[in-house]
């Protein structure tokens, strides 16, 4: 068996965040700033798009809206947990609905945030589920 480069092993993974919301707006503000974060980005403006991308290529955290069309965020979150491959991925519920911490709850997601997103907010909850 060949030896591996102590370089490629040491490297850490991806910080790889999908951002799923149908207001393009938001998407792209969110990629940037992660982007100039040191975060990798993947946009999607529906659960299904989500879905088809992360079978693609899996990220290390979900930012998820709830209100989309196609396939909203609670349609989304159930088919996530359905693949193996996908529903270990954390999952932070962003909305502006002022009952987002009981959805998030509902949905068994890993932490909320309301909009508008206050950058350090996000930042804060990316270091505390991502290694």
């Amino acid at each position: 068996m060949p030896a591996q480069d102590p370089e490629l092993a040491a490297a850490p993974a991806p910080r790889r965040v999908i951002i799923v919301d149908d207001d393009h707006d938001i998407r792209e503000s969110l990629a940037e700033v992660l982007s100039e974060c040191g975060f990798e980005t993947m946009a999607a403006s529906n659960g299904q798009v989500a879905l088809e991308a992360l079978e693609r290529q899996p990220a290390s955290i979900i930012l998820l809206d709830l209100m989309m069309p196609v396939m909203d965020g609670w349609q989304f979150r159930e088919q996530q947990l359905q693949r193996p491959r996908l529903a270990g991925i954390p999952v932070i519920v962003v909305s502006a609905d002022s009952n987002v911490g009981e959805k998030a709850a509902a949905l068994d997601a890993d932490a909320y945030l309301v909009k508008p997103i206050h950058i350090a907010d996000l930042l804060k909850v990316l270091d505390e589920l991502l290694p």
